[in-house]
């Protein structure tokens, strides 16, 4: 019976990888199989344009940030797992229920790294994260 419950998280943790759009993820094996949420989310660098105009202009807006490695670490700043970025900025990855931190990785040609977040994954529920990095354009 726990071989079976294993064997479904792997097949959801790969299914909900490749709705990614390709977004590739690892994880650790959770120690209660039976229950998992869901992270996605959207990573991008800003500003692109060296002025901001109002009303906005839709060619200055943010561009997704491919291949953008994020560590998802527990309360003792354990990784626990690793999702890295598509070529649309998106990804998704499956957690146990729980208490996280999402720890981006500094990207090459971006200034410094996103801010780390604090958020919870609920069993069933789908957790939204916004990572938003700096091009270092003033």
């Amino acid at each position: 019976m726990r071989m079976k419950r294993l064997v479904a998280l792997v097949a959801l943790t790969s299914t909900l990888a490749a709705c990614g759009g390709g977004a590739s993820s690892t994880t650790t094996t959770p120690s209660d199989t039976t229950a998992v949420g869901t992270i996605e989310g959207y990573v991008h660098a800003g500003p692109v344009c060296p002025v901001e105009t109002d009303p906005p202009d839709p060619a200055c807006a943010d561009r997704p940030v491919e291949g953008a490695v994020l560590l998802i670490t527990d309360r003792e700043d354990v990784t626990v797992a690793t999702v890295t970025s598509d070529a649309e900025g998106r990804f998704t990855l499956a957690l146990p229920p729980g208490a996280y931190r999402l720890v981006p990785q500094a990207v090459e040609g971006l200034l410094g790294t996103a801010p780390s977040e604090d958020f919870t994954v609920a069993s069933g529920a789908t957790t939204t994260l916004d990572v938003a990095y700096d091009t270092g354009i003033r």
